[in-house]
């Protein structure tokens, strides 16, 4: 057996990958990951340097393969450690460079390890032992797939890490009206009042297909994409070249939603889709409309989810205001272990009492759901 790490993707073979993406979805995809890269949207001068496991046999062939990144910062994670990294400047401890198996800037839930031969827990001792080895001082394997066996077989040394995030579950509705029947009269009154507001301000939506995309509804989008990231005072994560090549690459997962007032576009949301579900993943205005930011990201994609049978939406990290929409709790999982001695027990107890408090949020949060008691 021999365990390499590659610095970039294409010294992977794209047949290799897609071979071993037995649970194959968008976010495994080996062009979005070559996008990424190519259009220099992550890279050493970003902070993400690719470091791509590659598991071998003794015929050189590949088993496994594990994308992954060396970090020197915590941006794009959504998955925050900012306080770990904080207690360790606090002790003059440096925190980066750390190793993190995750797909850049998407907090979606996917299968990371690409094999048909090996489980997620047989990389992390290969992680471990790569990190004691190099100067890096921790691994973290975000947004993991839920496997069972992990939690009961993982060692002490590896931490488990949950969060909550609102996902919009598709039970065979009919239509949008279908969907509101399972509201409470007074949230179904509100939702149809915050819909009914768009038409009211004169504003039209369209939805656009990849392959659909005209040159300018992609400057438009790439715009607000920049205005969103500006008003925040940060700077875009990914490249306008980005959106250029995966919209030629993958046109049939891509949907984009354009707003429209008095003949002028003034917002548009961004979402990638597979046979089973949507990711909402960027928005932008131009101008300031009320429910506009509700109608785009999610009454849109929910009718579009419904029009097209698809089972999940998910509308990105946070907002707790997604849940008087129709969007549930659900946990998602995340696995990590670090290098220095003194802080292990101060971050086991931490991951523990995160646990704790996120599944006790999930039950709170599922409360406030706008659907009708089962009788």
């Amino acid at each position: 057996m021999k365990i390499e790490f590659v610095d970039k993707i294409t010294d992977i073979a794209e047949q290799d990958w897609q071979r071993l993406n037995s649970h194959p979805s968008l976010f495994s995809n080996y062009q979005f990951f070559h996008c990424l890269e190519a259009s220099g949207s992550i890279g050493q001068k970003q902070g993400w340097q690719p470091h791509h496991l590659q598991w071998r046999d003794n015929n050189n062939d590949i088993l496994a393969i594990l994308p992954t990144y060396i970090k020197s910062h915590s941006w794009g994670e959504y998955v925050f450690d900012w306080a770990w990294a904080d207690a360790y400047q606090q002790h003059n401890i440096p925190y980066y460079p750390k190793l993190v198996a995750t797909v850049p800037f998407t907090p979606v839930t996917s299968n990371k390890l690409l094999s048909n031969n090996f489980k997620l827990t047989d990389v992390f001792e290969l992680l471990s032992h790569h990190c004691q080895h190099q100067q890096l001082n921790s691994w973290h394997l975000l947004y993991s797939q839920d496997e069972a066996e992990i939690t009961t077989q993982q060692s002490d040394d590896i931490y488990q890490r949950n969060t909550v995030q609102f996902h919009w579950l598709n039970y065979g509705y009919r239509d949008f009206d279908d969907f509101l029947s399972t509201f409470t009269a007074r949230k179904r009154k509100n939702t149809r009042k915050e819909r009914r507001s768009i038409s009211q301000q004169g504003i039209s939506v369209r939805r656009i297909i990849g392959k659909n995309i005209s040159a300018a509804e992609l400057d438009f989008f790439y715009l607000t994409y920049q205005l969103t990231y500006l008003r925040r005072g940060h700077t875009p994560h990914l490249t306008f070249e980005f959106f250029q090549t995966i919209v030629k690459q993958l046109p049939e997962h891509i949907l984009l939603i354009i707003a429209s007032c008095q003949g002028e576009d003034i917002a548009c949301a961004w979402f990638f889709f597979d046979d089973d579900s949507l990711y909402g993943r960027y928005w932008g205005c131009t101008q300031s409309y009320n429910n506009l930011h509700f109608e785009l990201c999610y009454y849109q994609g929910i009718a579009f989810c419904i029009d097209n049978n698809l089972a999940l939406f998910h509308p990105g990290t946070q907002g707790e205001h997604k849940i008087a929409r129709g969007f549930e709790p659900k946990l998602t999982t995340s696995y990590h272990w670090i290098k220095h001695q003194a802080f292990k027990s101060a971050i086991k107890g931490f991951c523990l009492q995160e646990q704790q408090q996120m599944r006790a949020y999930q039950q709170q949060c599922q409360q406030l759901l706008p659907f009708k008691l089962s009788e």
